[in-house]
């Protein structure tokens, strides 16, 4: 059976790549084994994993130098999810072949005008890739959304500019996802403080994989 592979990508830093990609393969190894593949020259997946006194749910490996598609599904074929986390540019080599070998593109983005334009190669980006894989599904992530906020209400209208759906899950902003990835965990590993953000992953795996 092939690995089922989700490729966390945008093109801007600090939009939370890797907080989302290493929640994600938590709660997705509840339900398979599941590697994440860290594709970023800075190796934050890697750091994460490191900081923790308990393992993380999750494998994660980093992945350097020239591959694609067929050798990334022959190498982990063994997991049930594959979780890429890629770096921080749409012209890298890793974010384009992540593209062409994932299932499913998640693309979270900061409820910010300034992160909104940064992102708007994304769709022509999306598009290319298609072309080799037809089967990828992408979505947009609201992230960091705070409910109160009129900019938070206005980024769902703006974005339908787009060519990509966006999720109806979002991730709001919260000090337990920073509080996780200093602790070297995921939020599901922080019990009842973690609870509100592991359901917000949950809703995001529930939307897109299922469960």
């Amino acid at each position: 059976m092939s690995t089922h592979i989700t490729a966390v990508v945008n093109q801007k830093g600090g939009a939370g790549k890797t907080t989302l990609a290493m929640n994600l393969a938590a709660g997705l190894s509840q339900r398979g084994e599941t590697v994440v593949i860290d594709l970023d020259p800075q190796g934050s997946s890697r750091q994460w994993a490191a900081l923790g006194s308990a393992p993380f749910p999750a494998t994660v490996k980093q992945m350097m130098g020239k591959w694609d598609a067929r050798s990334l599904h022959k190498t982990f074929r063994a997991y049930r999810y594959t979780v890429l986390d890629c770096p921080p540019s749409l012209d890298s080599h890793a974010s384009l072949q992540a593209l062409r070998a994932c299932d499913v593109a998640l693309i979270p983005i900061l409820p910010s005008p300034v992160d909104l334009w940064a992102s708007l190669r994304l769709p022509q980006e999306i598009e290319e890739a298609r072309k080799e894989n037809p089967r990828l599904k992408a979505f947009l992530v609201l992230n960091q959304l705070e409910p109160r906020s009129a900019l938070s209400a206005s980024m769902r209208d703006a974005l339908t500019e787009f060519d990509i759906p966006v999720l109806q899950a979002v991730m709001r902003r919260r000090a337990i996802y920073r509080g996780a990835a200093l602790e070297g965990v995921s939020v599901y590993q922080l019990g009842g403080r973690g609870a509100p953000a592991a359901a917000e992953i949950e809703a995001v795996i529930n939307e897109v994989i299922g469960s």
